[in-house]
């Protein structure tokens, strides 16, 4: 906001040859159209680089003067109405003051020769303020910078209207998600500490917003860290990744696996040492991840191997000693991986549990990357494309699902006990429980006993069998082809999830209602039906027709009525409901969006710095590409290169249109018909139960 001091003057000269004395005066008024002032203002919050200058004229002013200038107290109108309101001196707005922009930015402080100098107060026209040091109208010094529309604000050192120096920086409302470190000309740079939302956290070197040098990283939920180089985000040079595993069934380890080596834009690539948690040790060649090429194996017991791999599978072992390379020297499973079947082996002959359980591991080794591609993939559903988090049970279901292992007549609520752990009845079968790589291997192996071992017994290896035939005949084949109404669009399924904790809170409480005597919450699909009547939400466009086709949708054979559902099955219903009850949402978008209140937010629509979030958990080392959620009717055609540009862009749009229409009809059914319903229907039952009650405390008093 700096005034030109030369043009100034002789603006305010004129003024003075045209005032009517050289006195001083107190609250006078003048009017100069030939004089302007020119002033130079930052006017918005991140984007520092966007300012303009604007020729101001003085329309009018009122207040003191003295020998004809400006002097002491007074507000100064200009054209295009900016204002000012402050003190004077020498035809100067000197010391305190407030300067309005017609564009409704406002600034309060102080002012040395028309220029915001000193400490001061911006305010911009979507709530942003900003407090502390100012230099020639810009953010230079120590101040702080608030932004209420993105729940973002910075804390810390400024130059020329840029976060530089030392500063910390909150990118949510909680303050859980924070920068504290170095900053050059508004990018992260140098020294810092990250913390994530996810609780994740990153302490090293940064450039230009990004992970690069030497830092450490470490994934709170997952269980690991890493310590190394990192370059443009993600680990790259020598490092060392930190496996930390909980014990599990007693089980004692030798160390946390880890592996010290060379990395390659996120991945284990070169040459490198994997120290396994039972003693073993490999070191010899990476690439993406697996072991590849020629390298040297330890076992736990202290045998020396040359051994060579391809794409994680070993193709030939020679021991140094010349002695024979046994079975169990090459059985190794990545930790992360290790089963818990104990329950299962009871049902082998002990003398035969240890090979049994060899073998079942050489099936998990065999199929170890396209398992670990599977678990990534249904990890990330309704979820943030970039996250990198653990499986919840509702994910797990979705599996099965996808899987068809309900067609087995293998209800899912039974499946949860086979991954019960020390979990309680009600969070058994919880669709927020986590669920371990491990143990869904576990639970796999179990699902396929259960399925396939009475076409078995006539196998060797009754349990590795039967795990070999789930995988090829059921697994392999069908995951990743994301069936069912929430899962399929990802957009969609990302704002839908938002609504699974409220209808969770449905769902229990329905439980307790139809089946009391139990402690697991567990509703059948008569239960399910039932609610829908009591909640009076059948009418002519939800028939008790239209229902039972939705609840049979993704089944070949109509289920019996009372067989157990899953929260998966209750929500999916939910969501199936709200296409048909709300098929007349209108196809005006923009108008439905006000009319529920829906704002879907988009990487652009967001701070540059809270895109960084998904950062926390991108490119962990370890983890497999998920692949995409894309059948054979969506590829691109083979069309000139202008027309797939144009198709790309078309395809996306469309998807995008459904998906938020999608999301509309399911906010529209919840808010507007299901939650209301809910409420009434536990208003009226606590009414009744009060009059019950009433009615029983008198006829005891009769």
């Amino acid at each position: 906001m700096e005034i030109p001091k030369t043009q100034t003057r002789k603006r305010v000269e004129k003024m003075q040859k045209s005032a009517e004395n050289g006195e001083s005066s107190s609250a006078e008024t003048f009017t100069d159209k030939s004089s302007s002032l020119v002033a130079e203002a930052e006017l918005r919050f991140p984007n520092e680089d966007d300012c303009y200058a604007v020729n101001l004229e003085i329309q009018r002013y009122e207040g003191d003067t003295c020998a004809g200038q400006f002097n002491g107290e007074g507000v100064a109108a200009y054209e295009g109405t900016h204002l000012y309101k402050g003190m004077f001196s020498g035809g100067f707005m000197e010391g305190p003051g407030v300067f309005i922009c017609t564009n409704g930015l406002k600034y309060k402080g102080q002012f040395v020769l028309n220029t915001p100098m000193g400490q001061g107060t911006f305010t911009w026209p979507d709530g942003s303020t900003y407090t502390g040091q100012v230099h020639s109208g810009k953010r230079h010094g120590t101040g702080t910078y608030t932004c209420p529309k993105h729940d973002v604000s910075y804390t810390g050192q400024w130059h020329q209207g840029k976060k530089h120096g030392k500063g910390t920086m909150f990118f949510n409302q909680k303050k859980t998600s924070w920068y504290k470190g170095d900053w050059v000309m508004n990018s992260r740079e140098g020294s810092g500490e990250r913390c994530y939302q996810s609780g994740d956290t990153y302490s090293g070197e940064w450039k230009n917003n990004t992970r690069h040098g030497e830092g450490t990283m470490i994934w709170v939920e997952l269980g690991q860290r890493y310590i190394g180089k990192w370059e443009h985000g993600v680990q790259h040079g020598l490092g060392k990744h930190i496996w930390i595993l909980k014990n599990i069934s007693g089980t004692h380890y030798f160390q946390s696996p880890h592996y010290m080596g060379d990395f390659f834009k996120g991945q284990r690539h070169g040459q490198g040492s994997f120290y396994y948690a039972g003693g073993a040790i490999y070191r010899g060649g990476w690439k993406n991840n697996t072991k590849h090429g020629q390298g040297k194996f330890t076992t736990k017991d202290g045998r020396k191997l040359e051994v060579e791999f391809v794409d994680d599978k070993m193709l030939t072992a020679r021991s140094t000693d010349g002695l024979p390379v046994l079975e169990s020297d090459l059985s190794v499973v990545g930790d992360d991986m290790a089963l818990n079947l104990e329950s299962l082996l009871e049902k082998v002959p002990e003398r035969n549990r240890r090979t049994e359980l060899k073998h079942v591991e050489s099936v998990v080794s065999l199929h170890r990357t396209e398992l670990r591609i599977i678990y990534g993939f249904y990890s990330r559903l309704g979820r943030s494309p970039d996250y990198s988090l653990l499986m919840s049970r509702l994910q797990l279901w979705r599996l099965l699902k996808d899987c068809s292992i309900h067609a087995h007549e293998l209800p899912l609520t039974r499946i949860d006990f086979f991954i019960k752990g020390e979990a309680s009845g009600e969070e058994i079968h919880s669709p927020f429980t986590t669920v371990h790589l491990r143990e869904l291997l576990s639970c796999l192996v179990v699902v396929a006993y259960c399925i396939y071992h009475k076409d078995m017994m006539s196998q060797r290896h009754l349990l590795a069998s039967c795990f070999s035939k789930l995988i090829t005949d059921n697994i392999l084949p069908n995951a990743r082809k994301v069936k069912g109404f929430l899962f399929r669009q990802p957009g969609f399924a990302v704002e839908a999830v938002k609504y699974t904790e409220r209808c969770w809170e449905v769902f229990e409480a329905f439980c307790r209602v139809y089946v009391s005597h139990r402690d697991d919450r567990i509703m059948t699909f008569r239960h399910l039906m039932l609610m829908f009547k009591h909640l009076h939400l059948l009418d002519d466009q939800l028939t008790f027709m239209r229902l039972v086709k939705i609840i049979t949708a993704a089944r070949a054979d109509p289920p019996c009525v009372e067989l157990e559902i899953t929260f998966l099955e209750f929500f999916e219903v939910l969501v199936g409901c709200a296409k048909v009850k709300c098929l007349q949402v209108s196809e005006t978008l923009e108008e439905d969006q006000v009319l529920l209140g829906l704002t879907i937010k988009s990487a652009e629509n967001l701070p540059e710095e809270e895109t960084d979030e998904a950062k926390g958990h991108s490119q962990l080392t370890g983890n497999v590409e998920t692949g995409e959620m894309k059948s054979q009717d969506e590829q691109i055609p083979p069309f000139a290169e202008h027309e797939v540009r144009q198709h790309e862009e078309d395809v996306h749009k469309n998807r995008t249109k459904t998906q938020t229409h999608l999301l509309l009809q399911l906010q529209m059914f919840l808010e507007h018909h299901f939650f209301p319903a809910v409420a009434h229907y536990h208003r009226v039952t606590e009414k009744m139960e009060e009059v019950l009650l009433k009615e029983a405390q008198n006829s005891k008093g009769l």
